[in-house]
Order: C-alpha cells, then sequence, then structure tokens
C-alpha cells in the first residue's frame, strides 16, 4: 500500500508552476490528491466551482492524481481521505518561511501527516496566481504560464469584468 499525499491550494488561477509540483508529486506518491481551497482569506478571480473545473480540465487525463474540492482545516481534510503528506511548492525564500510556520502550526494539530515541500523548476520561480491575473488583466501574453483553456477562461472574465475592473489589485507590471 503507498502513501496518499494532499496538494492544496486555492488555484485561482492553475498555471505550470503548480501542474509541475502535482506532476512531480505524482511521480513520487502512489496517490496525489489535488484539494481546491473553497473559502480562502483572499479575494478571487474565479468562484470555488470555475477553479475546480479548470483544475479537473487540466488533470482529467493524468494517472494517479484526483482532483477534489474542500473546506475547513487542511489536516482535517487529509484524514478523511487519509492522506499521510501535505505537498507544498516552493519558489523563494520567503516561501519558504511561510511554509515553515503552516508546517509546524499542522504538525501541532496532527502530528502524524507529515510536509513534503518541492523546490519549483528554475522557469517557475517568479510565476505566481497573482501575476498572472495581473498580466491578463492589462493585456498581455501570459500564454507560456497557464494552459490554453485556463487562459481562455481568464481572457473571459476579464471580458465580463470591463476595462474597469478592481477584482486584481496593480503591483508593478503596470508601471
Amino acid at each position: 500500500m503507498g502513501i496518499t499525499a494532499f496538494f492544496p491550494g486555492t488555484f485561482d488561477p492553475v498555471h505550470y508552476g503548480h501542474i509541475d509540483i502535482a506532476m512531480r508529486g505524482a511521480a513520487i506518491f502512489e496517490k496525489l490528491i489535488v484539494g481546491v481551497y473553497d473559502r480562502p482569506l483572499k479575494s478571487l478571480l474565479f468562484s470555488p466551482e470555475e477553479r475546480l473545473a479548470l483544475v479537473r480540465g487540466v488533470f482529467a487525463d493524468v494517472d494517479g492524481i484526483t482532483v477534489t474540492g474542500y473546506s475547513g482545516l487542511t489536516v482535517d481534510f487529509c484524514k478523511t481521505v487519509n492522506a499521510k503528506v501535505i505537498l507544498r511548492g516552493l519558489r523563494v525564500f520567503s516561501d519558504f518561511e511561510h511554509e515553515f510556520r503552516m508546517a509546524l502550526a499542522n504538525r501541532r494539530l496532527t502530528p502524524d501527516i507529515e510536509v513534503c515541500a518541492l523546490v519549483t523548476r528554475e522557469e517557475h520561480t517568479f510565476l505566481s496566481s497573482t501575476t498572472v491575473r495581473e498580466i491578463v488583466s492589462l493585456g498581455g501574453d501570459a500564454g507560456s504560464m497557464v494552459p490554453p483553456v485556463v487562459l481562455a477562461a481568464l481572457a473571459r472574465r476579464f471580458r465580463e469584468l470591463g476595462e474597469g475592473q478592481t477584482v486584481v489589485p496593480m503591483t508593478a507590471l503596470r508601471d
């Protein structure tokens, strides 16, 4: 019997960095469950149902990966699906500090669930869902960052929101 791992996230939207971590996790663990969190403490571009559909579409033909939505504590959900490992991705040093604190809190809550962090591939170190959203909202081409189905969903959403959208806070890409 192999180990089941759980890869949680908001995936707003799912991008090639997420996909890379999931594919590498699927090669390590017998079963990988990608969990789309439904109530994060941040504003989102896509509803939980839309994010779940996009992530399911991306991994539809990948053996060893299943996709589900979830809410509540990640460690509690891990218990319900018998996941022994929480899979996370690390891009930059600040990710490590955040993930380290989360891992310690999760260990305090549920000592028998481990955390496995994979370092992103070099070509994905800059990539975040926030960056993707901002690029597309400003009319840029994020085709090298997300699968075509995700790019189409982003374009459609920004057409719906119109030019005056305030969903995506702008950082430095418009300067």
